[in-house]
């Protein structure tokens, strides 16, 4: 793969019939919302947070607390203080004008994970609503998740299914067995919605939307990262004061550049770090061309 030097993100700007699904069935499907190469750098830089040992496995064998050695399912939970790259996405600008179209603003970026499923042995997460969890909206309308397809998602290698039209019901929950920290809850799955979705396509979706995901029968391994957002107004009120916690405004009159949280400039190095991570990966190969055999 080249690097083009000019490279720029692909724009996307959800149409009114994705608005229209999400504000009433509480989840969209966004096909093509990163290009190929912001893809592409995106997948390498979770094998290369894989490789380096960034992942924790989740699954127990169902008591809660005994780590599974058949099931794996591989989390990494704070991807942006790991990694420049995902510090670098919740400031791309399509991202902050998503998460504004569809839960209104000032917009805050709450967290960001990605869970790996490996070949054949990768298991799912079980149904649960995220704003069951510590960290919860006053108001699930104001909670958006964006889950991001870094490979192709199926219903073969276990791609995020969801409840449509049950976000503002709260369901009861308990603790998972087969997790070593999850909730889970219980909805008629007869009403679930798999959303399968090309690389590079994400799903957004309420805090309040029952989702879960499924085993990996494939033999390819498949990821998905998911960012967090707010709306201020219902934000818990320590992460609406600055000197309780640093998580940043992507939108609104304190929207930032990323110093005050990062200690740097984050805003608009995307693209740059897009290049970064691709150029690596270039000089990587041609150094292992370049190895004698042997």
């Amino acid at each position: 793969m080249k690097v083009n030097p000019q490279l720029e993100t692909m724009p996307m700007k959800l149409t009114e019939e994705q608005v229209r699904q999400y504000k009433t069935h509480g989840f969209a499907r966004v096909e093509r919302f990163f290009s190929e190469y912001e893809t592409a750098a995106l997948r390498h830089e979770i094998e290369r947070l894989h490789a380096g040992g960034g992942f924790t496995n989740v699954a127990t064998e169902g008591d809660g607390a005994t780590a599974s050695a058949k099931k794996i399912n591989l989390q990494l939970y704070g991807l942006s203080a790991v990694s420049p790259l995902f510090r670098a996405l919740p400031f791309e600008p399509k991202i902050a004008a998503t998460a504004e179209r569809l839960i209104g603003g000032p917009v805050l970026f709450h967290q960001d994970q990605c869970f790996l499923k490996p070949a054949r042995s990768g298991t799912g997460t079980h149904w649960h609503q995220d704003n069951a969890y510590g960290v919860s909206c006053t108001d699930p309308d104001g909670g958006l998740a964006m889950w991001i397809a870094v490979h192709d998602a199926t219903l073969a290698n276990g791609a995020l299914q969801v409840i449509p039209g049950r976000w503002r019901e709260k369901f009861p929950h308990s603790r998972d067995p087969d997790s070593n920290h999850h909730i889970r809850c219980y909805p008629d799955e007869r009403e679930a919605v798999a959303c399968e979705v090309k690389a590079g396509g994400v799903v957004v979706f309420s805090y309040g939307t029952p989702h879960c995901t499924r085993g990996n029968a494939t033999d390819k391994a498949r990821a998905g990262v998911a960012l967090h957002f707010m709306r201020e107004d219902c934000a818990p009120p320590r992460l609406r004061d600055p000197e309780q916690c640093k998580f940043p405004y992507l939108t609104g009159p304190q929207a930032g550049d990323g110093t005050r949280e990062y200690g740097v400039a984050v805003k608009g190095t995307w693209p740059r770090e897009v290049r970064a991570v691709l150029a690596a990966v270039i000089a990587a190969a041609a150094e292992f061309q370049t190895q004698p055999a042997g």
